[in-house]
């Protein structure tokens, strides 16, 4: 008895550490990521000067993506605006000279956003001595996203699987049932278009992505131009909700907001991907931040503050609860186009229940109310749009993709590999049925940490949410380049360390340099002529402008020595 009494208590302590329940030092946390960041001086006259060649750096870099994605982009089959036009036309015909181009476009976007960071978080280890203003970004972010908004669409065929879908709905036809093949026929323009891979498989989004594909389908029936306009317009409008919500939000966690829309909008995956890819994940994380900065709105209050809830703060008022249902529909909406971001509202909970005292009765009347919530707007816009629940069916259809940015996939590939090597046979297949579920169940483990260390106070939620998203896209059975924002994005405005800033730089420009525009297929001779292309280009324009841009670090008083105020108040 006494053995297993011992076994009993060991086993206890052991679940309370593993779910973070002994309330550790900070040093030993996650909470390692952040600092607070202090206000410094704006940009003198030398700085200034070189942010406008910055900026025309960025820009020239995107216009010249945007010719190029004309003969090498993401362009329809049929209705293709630029077919056989003489002047434009010649980017088609020339894809070696068009991938160059495009190549040296995303370089020079690149390296503009990485000399940026010089005045918005200065070097990754510090604080710049001086950082732009809020304005001088947004005329920036705005200017490199102009070209890449009239370009076509580039590295992804996505919004054609969009519009194919959407048009299925409006004919009354349910896109999780029926893929565009079976739903349109095979000789279908909207069809044509859709990728091999995914003629055949129905719709993986929610139903308030398909109603509103619905009504754009409606609107612009089979001109494929148009369908892509309006989706894209939907993509503007979560990167515009990204630029409302992230600084907010920054604001709460003690960061600076031009650090978190430097690294969380101006980002290259941002412009690429959400902007030039027509991603819809620009409207779920979007509608997401939103709703988070609304939600906790109503429990932190209105101000940059977050209060450290020692349990003397009001009751909750009328304007409180509205509040904080609003954000809660809202990030309920969200998980309607992608349901991943469902996993916020277990934060925004956990955050609540601190605030109505952080027991277990807390918990459960937090978490209540905010299912109730999600119940009943998952449930009026499955009615409403008469798309039903089938999407909760669809939500694996991705997997049929082996992407190599997931680690259970890469090991279960690797493994596999391995297997034939050795003569054993490929059983590729089955070790993946093995560490894609222990990749989830890890993932799992690690937003349950999560949660405690929002409920317990360690971590700021927005922080917490932003972990939890990094461990299940890493975790997550695919991987695509623009899922990496599901974490950076919220992480933007919380992580402020090396530890974090560094990978996620490092991934945003590698992985923005590695995809191709998706608009031909090309030999491997082209690609690494086209390649040697762009690196001469760039090194002759690095030489044209060592002494005009700040490619070294910036000499001057680091921001850690002056005198500024944080932009929270830590109790």
């Amino acid at each position: 008895m006494a053995v297993l009494e011992g076994a009993a208590r060991k086993t206890l302590a052991f679940g309370r550490r593993a779910l973070g329940f002994d309330v550790p030092a900070p040093d030993h946390t996650v909470a390692a990521l952040h600092r607070d960041e202090t206000e410094v001086p704006g940009l003198d006259k030398r700085e200034r000067a070189q942010l406008d060649r910055i900026r025309l750096m960025g820009a020239t870099g995107t216009v010249l993506m945007a010719i190029a994605a004309l003969g090498i982009g993401a362009q329809p089959v049929h209705q293709n605006p630029v077919s056989g036009v003489r002047v434009l036309g010649i980017f088609a015909r020339a894809h070696t000279g068009s991938l160059a181009m495009c190549m040296f476009g995303t370089v020079l976007v690149i390296g503009a956003w990485l000399l940026l960071g010089r005045f918005a978080i200065g070097g990754l280890a510090g604080s710049p001595p001086h950082r732009l203003t809020r304005s001088q970004l947004d005329r920036t972010l705005l200017l490199w996203i102009i070209p890449l908004s009239v370009a076509p669409p580039m590295f992804s065929n996505d919004v054609y699987s969009y519009l194919a879908q959407s048009e299925i709905a409006a004919r009354g036809i349910d896109p999780y049932a029926e893929g565009p093949v079976a739903g349109l026929g095979i000789d279908n323009v909207l069809t044509n278009n859709v990728p091999t891979i995914w003629r055949d498989t129905p719709a993986p989004y929610g139903p308030l992505f398909l109603w509103i594909g619905r009504g754009i389908a409606e609107l612009t029936g089979d001109n494929i131009i148009a369908g892509v306009w309006v989706h894209r317009l939907l993509a503007l409008a979560g990167v515009a909700l990204i630029v409302w919500a992230l600084p907010r939000l920054s604001v709460r966690c003690g960061v600076a907001p031009v650090s978190a829309l430097w690294l969380g909008a101006a980002n290259p995956l941002v412009l690429f991907h959400l902007v030039g890819g027509v991603h819809n994940d620009a409207l779920m994380i979007g509608l997401m931040l939103a709703g988070m900065e609304l939600t906790l709105r109503a429990i932190y209050g209105d101000g940059g503050t977050r209060d450290t809830l020692t349990g003397h703060m009001p009751p909750l008022d009328a304007r409180g609860y509205a509040l904080l249902i609003g954000g809660a529909v809202v990030i309920t909406l969200s998980s309607s186009i992608k349901l991943t971001s469902i996993i916020a509202l277990g934060f925004v909970g956990m955050a609540l229940a601190r605030r109505w005292g952080g027991t277990l009765l807390a918990v459960a009347k937090a978490a209540a109310l905010l299912a109730v919530i999600a119940g009943v707007t998952t449930l009026l816009v499955s009615s409403a749009s008469g798309l039903g629940f089938g999407w909760m069916h669809t939500l694996s259809v991705a997997n049929a993709v082996r992407s190599w940015m997931s680690l259970p996939t890469v090991i279960g590939v690797i493994t596999g590999f391995g297997g034939v090597l050795l003569g054993l046979g490929d059983h590729t297949t089955a070790l993946l049925s093995i560490t894609r579920p222990i990749a989830g169940l890890v993932a799992g483990l690690v937003t349950v940490r999560m949660l405690v260390a929002t409920g317990t106070g360690r971590l700021h939620p927005v922080g917490a949410l932003g972990v939890s998203l990094g461990a299940i896209v890493l975790l997550f059975p695919v991987v695509q380049p623009w899922y990496l924002l599901w974490a950076i994005v919220p992480l933007a405005a919380w992580a402020t360390q090396p530890v974090f800033r560094v990978p996620a730089v490092a991934f945003s420009a590698v992985v923005s340099m590695l995809v191709m525009p998706r608009g031909a297929e090309f030999q491997v001779f082209q690609i690494i002529g086209a390649a040697l292309a762009a690196a001469v280009c760039f090194a002759l324009f690095y030489v044209l402008t060592r002494h005009t841009l700040p490619w070294r670090a910036q000499a001057g008083v680091s921001a850690p020595s002056q005198e500024g105020t944080a932009y929270r108040v830590t109790s």
